[in-house]
């Protein structure tokens, strides 16, 4: 009996855990596995990249979380600096280079797994590649920042962006002593919040040290005579900078997929069925950032690029592929963050969403602490919650506190994985005691007040 031939492009999260699982479940004799990573590492944890910037954890081996020597071990040819560059999909090949050599040469497949990731927006303005700017998105980032911080020699950074990447890595560079201003287009920091809660963000930020400039359109980096980065300009200021980050968010990185024809979304993403095949394509699957998934509260497609969920789509991929079964049904959109002691979660759509889904809702803000009022250390926490008119369905919940704070939107996003509504949410029965929540949680004082808003509205 002749092996299958299951192929890999992109040696991370989901890439690998799909090889993984379907080595797990399939030997060599039934199932050869190659994959390609372009890059000089796998299977890490990007997120770790501020961290390990603000000297919080070690990098780059404490966010590896499997070599290419260890995935080699268990059967699978991990083959790192090798670029896959063109996808033959009706010869079943892919045409692969050695970066170092630059021999090329094709391999056929049975199974194919797109999991190319995705790229970090790089707008094209002057002087956005001199040396000095980074972008943060694999471990070759992380380790060429880490490097450049050691040299910088005014200890001044501009973050451009200021998402999760860009508030993350803020936090970071103030840490290691550097005076840090953040460049947002925005009114607010956080985009993936409304602007009501983002602006709970900026006080924060700005509490720490670091410079916020909102409404603001980068327009040039300006570099000195050798190629170094001297400056970031907006369309209103000029900001010195010896360390330049890029935080404007990351695209799918679909560019081999589409010249091969495989359909994608909206938003550039791949598109797959509930079983992570790609639309169209008995044989080839695809994962992780490079995909657009299903959001069950809107019930359109979106991408969201996170670890959670390409984990899960190998985990699903590499099932089928092994001959089980697995389906990957969608998500929330739940994440979480920090500043400094500034908690951040967030899970369902925001207003924005809601109202470009063709929702009508209504919302409502709460002030409560993490802990019981007279428990030492509670923290200040604000909660947001929309629901939809009428029904009274959870659509979305927002929270920005002290300890405490971001893990809890995992209640949320639990209700919102089971259509709850706000007044279903008043009634749960969560854990007590004063060193853990007041009596009323503020999640439940929420919920309470949002169903008031449906109820009132429902009236008038």
């Amino acid at each position: 009996m002749t092996a299958q031939r299951l192929v890999v492009i992109g040696g991370d999260a989901a890439g690998m855990s799909a090889a993984s699982r379907a080595r797990r479940l399939k030997t060599p004799g039934e199932l050869e596995i190659t994959a390609f990573e372009r890059g000089r590492f796998s299977s890490y944890s990007a997120c770790g990249i501020p961290y390990w910037a603000g000297g919080e954890v070690d990098g780059p081996g404490a966010l590896i979380a499997r070599t290419p020597e260890e995935h080699r071990a268990r059967g699978i040819d991990l083959r790192i600096r090798t670029e896959v560059t063109e996808l033959d999909v009706a010869g079943q090949r892919v045409l692969a280079r050695d970066l170092a050599s630059g021999e090329e040469r094709w391999h056929g497949y049975d199974h194919l797994v797109v999991a190319t990731g995705a790229r970090p927006v790089r707008p094209p303005l002057p002087g956005i590649d001199a040396r000095g700017v980074h972008g943060v998105q694999t471990l070759d980032d992380g380790q060429a920042l880490v490097d450049g911080l050691e040299h910088a020699p005014g200890r001044r950074a501009v973050i451009v962006g200021a998402g999760y990447i860009g508030v993350e890595t803020a936090e970071a560079l103030v840490r290691r002593g550097f005076g840090v201003t953040v460049v947002e287009r925005a009114a607010q920091p956080m985009s993936t919040l409304d602007p009501d809660m983002g602006a709970l963000v900026r006080d924060a930020m700005c509490g720490m040290g670091i410079e916020v400039v909102t409404g603001a359109e980068v327009t040039e980096v300006r570099t000195g005579a050798g190629g170094e980065v001297t400056a970031v300009v907006t369309d209103a200021a000029e900001y010195p900078a010896d360390v330049v980050v890029l935080g404007l968010g990351v695209r799918p990185e679909t560019t081999l997929a589409r010249a091969a024809g495989l359909p994608v979304g909206e938003s550039g993403g791949l598109l797959t069925d509930l079983a992570m095949r790609v639309r169209g394509h008995g044989n080839i699957w695809a994962g992780g950032d490079c995909v657009e998934v299903l959001d069950l509260v809107s019930g359109r497609t979106r991408h969201i690029a996170l670890g959670t969920h390409a984990n899960k789509h190998g985990q699903v991929i590499g099932s089928n592929v092994g001959g089980g079964y697995a389906t990957f049904p969608g998500v929330v959109g739940t994440a979480v963050s920090k500043v400094c002691e500034l908690e951040i979660g967030r899970t369902g759509l925001l207003e924005a969403q809601a109202t470009e889904a063709g929702l009508r809702f209504v919302s409502a803000t709460t002030e409560s602490t993490s802990r019981a009022g007279y428990y030492p250390g509670a923290r200040p926490m604000t909660v947001k919650m929309l629901a939809e008119r009428r029904t009274g369905r959870l659509l979305g919940v927002q929270i920005v506190g002290g300890e405490g704070a971001a893990k809890r939107v995992d209640v949320a996003a639990v209700a919102l994985t089971a259509g709850m509504t706000v007044e279903q949410l008043t009634a749960l029965d969560l854990g007590y005691a004063p060193p853990f929540s007041p009596v009323w949680d503020p999640v439940l004082m929420a919920a309470r007040r949002a169903a008031a808003a449906v109820a009132a509205d429902a009236k008038g």
